[in-house]
């Protein structure tokens, strides 16, 4: 098998797990092991992830680890700058991990790792210019363009969810106010939720005995649950949630101009409950409608392991753009008789 098939590992890291797997050149996951995220350090979730690529090299033969990690990376791939969900600030992750498991390492931003898993294999193959929008917590973004990914000066491109879309609105975590998450994401979602069941108001009856009378337990896939049961106050939530995705959409393809939007994240389990207001809303909100072709919105093909993928092939590329540099600094004379050599084996 050649050096740039092989398998490699994927690894997931969010605020509460950590997920790994072996991941071939078709995209395939052949195993998975997966741990809690450790609380204690940035040390400790290092030892997790050499713990579980420890396990999975004992039945695999494995050449490069990828991994995924919600934050900021720098933009030569070596330290996360800034995670959310974990004690790291400009954490040395790659040489850290690569000491650990003694083989090449990458590290990418998540949803970064989602949209090349979504471009190779799943929702957006085949599209030159595709932008990827993960809506969770909060919502992430990423730019494939002619097969490149976008990453931005310093490392940190794709950070969708905090462009003012509501000057003066909600506050956001990040400190500003009207972000685009704090009205099209999972949390936008949950808050409206429990705002309404909070009231009093008799509307949010059915959510509110979905949850034993606690607004407090109301979650996104609950509401969820509820829409697709026919709940009208669960489904207006979500066509809410789907229009300010599609305000937000419209402006990123004033910016952008892709071929494809694909969509993922834990919202999008509730499909055109909130995509069919979304592609409504896109459409009113274009600029230069009905004189510009419009982008198709597409849900993601591969849910919660785009991200494990996506690391795993970046890993993958990775090897084969380090061989083919090496092989350009080699004499023309040796490159010569390597491409001869190939010619008679054939």
């Amino acid at each position: 098998m050649a050096f740039i098939q092989a398998l490699t590992v994927g690894v997931d890291i969010g605020g509460t797990k950590v997920a790994a797997g072996v991941v071939d050149p078709e995209g395939n996951i052949l195993e998975r092991v997966r741990r809690d995220t450790p609380s204690t350090s940035p040390q400790a979730t290092e030892d997790t992830i050499a713990d579980v690529v420890a396990e999975l090299r004992s039945r695999y033969e494995v050449t490069a680890v990828g991994i995924g990690a919600a934050g900021w990376i720098d933009v030569t791939g070596a330290s996360v700058l800034f995670s959310p969900h974990l004690a790291w600030r400009h954490e040395p992750l790659r040489d850290a991990v690569r000491r650990r498991v003694r083989l090449p390492v990458i590290i990418e931003n998540d949803a970064n790792a989602a949209a090349w898993a979504e471009w190779r294999f799943g929702a957006g193959q085949g599209e030159s210019h595709l932008v990827c929008v993960t809506l969770g917590t909060g919502i992430g973004g990423a730019v494939v363009t002619d097969g490149v990914m976008l990453r931005g000066k310093y490392g940190v491109a794709g950070e969708f969810g905090h462009m003012t879309i509501v000057p003066g609105g909600h506050r956001c975590e990040c400190g500003n106010r009207g972000c685009w998450e704090q009205y099209a994401s999972g949390n936008s979602l949950v808050r409206e939720a429990r705002e309404l069941a909070a009231s009093g108001s008799p509307v949010a009856q059915n959510l509110l005995d979905r949850v034993g009378g606690d607004p407090l337990r109301i979650t996104g896939p609950s509401v969820t649950e509820a829409a697709k049961d026919g709940d009208p106050v669960a489904v207006e939530l979500l066509e809410e949630v789907g229009r300010w995705l599609g305000v937000g959409l419209a402006n990123l393809a004033a910016a952008f101009d892709p071929g494809t939007f694909v969509v993922g994240g834990g919202v999008s389990e509730a499909g055109d409950l909130f995509l069919a207001p979304a592609r409504d809303t896109f459409k009113r909100s274009l600029t230069g409608r009905g004189f510009r072709p419009e982008a198709q919105i597409q849900r993601a093909a591969l849910g919660n392991e785009a991200g494990l993928v996506g690391a795993a092939d970046l890993a993958r590329e990775n090897i084969r753009l380090f061989r083919r540099r090496r092989r350009r600094r080699r004499p023309a004379s040796e490159r010569l008789r390597e491409r001869v050599d190939r010619l008679a084996d054939i």
